[in-house]
């Protein structure tokens, strides 16, 4: 089940934090959250310490650790078999680790919730190939995409409000496909479509977005466009792109972006793309010579 569509379900109680956002669900100084609402008291949204995970025999991820601050843009790149994959299969429940601590925020413990659990708490995940609705218009894929109740009954009661439609309108602007909207999904460029999904995770107002190599089969000007979306999108939400298009990581990670290198199932090196392109050890294991 993708975030698009995970079911309503009660979540875990959450202590009282107290800090100085109050965004996407995330708990503000001062303010006592209700259920649902991410504590960052501590200015951290991912934190992942010592996570192995095994698959007949093979580690895949190996004593993992790192974390992901709230806001922050984080590339991750790495050879294929580095485990970036499975890592974000942890993130999002799809895998169970062996051993390691995964949290969202300081409350949600991500190895105890289900896959619609981890969804409804704030996390997005775009996999490489877009999976948005073909025979649907645009319009009406962001509108199903939605961040509202998914029972039946409640669907069909369903009407779009001003502030719904304001929001749909605001969101195809933000990906560029406002003179698309009553175009089929299924007549889309690829990029377009990329586009169109990131989208649809927008409408579920994610607290974290995780990217799977985004990039993947654009052109060089889609490429582009999406990077301009994305960091459009920095402060609004988390968000973690896993990457191998160096440029399309050169345009979001900047001049002073941290890079996370992983390889063997660990985290390699961490800094500044620049910094982490002139590492030894990251040359030697991915980049070469």
């Amino acid at each position: 089940m993708t975030a698009h569509n995970a079911l309503i379900v009660d979540l875990p109680p959450i202590t009282p934090v107290y800090d100085d956002s109050n965004l996407n669900g995330v708990a503000g100084l001062g303010h006592v959250p209700a259920p649902g609402e991410i504590d960052v008291s501590h200015g951290t949204i991912l934190y992942l310490e010592d996570v192995t995970v095994s698959f007949d025999g093979f580690r895949a991820l190996n004593k993992l650790t790192l974390s992901i601050d709230v806001g922050e843009l984080r590339c991750v790149i790495g050879p294929n078999g580095a485990g970036k994959t499975t890592m974000m299969d942890v993130i999002t429940g799809k895998t169970r680790p062996d051993d390691g601590k995964v949290f969202l925020g300081q409350t949600f413990d991500l190895t105890r919730m289900s896959e619609p659990v981890i969804a409804r708490t704030g996390i997005g995940r775009k996999f490489q190939k877009p999976t948005v609705f073909e025979n649907h218009p645009v319009w009406e894929n962001l509108e199903l995409a939605m961040k509202t109740d998914k029972r039946w009954f409640a669907s069909l009661r369903a009407r779009l409000d001003r502030a719904a439609q304001a929001r749909i309108e605001e969101t195809l602007e933000l990906i560029r496909l406002q003179h698309h909207a009553t175009r089929l999904a299924g007549e889309l460029s690829h990029g377009q479509k990329q586009r169109l999904e990131i989208g649809m995770l927008l409408m579920q107002q994610p607290a974290l977005l995780l990217l799977d190599e985004p990039a993947a089969g654009m052109t060089d000007h889609e490429t582009m466009e999406l990077a301009e979306l994305l960091n459009t999108l920095r402060g609004s939400c988390s968000m973690m792109v896993v990457e191998h298009d160096m440029e399309f990581v050169a345009a979001l990670s900047g001049d002073s972006g941290k890079v996370t290198v992983m390889a063997e199932g660990s985290v390699l090196a961490e800094g500044t793309l620049d910094s982490v392109k002139r590492d030894d050890a990251v040359v030697e294991s991915y980049l070469g010579r």
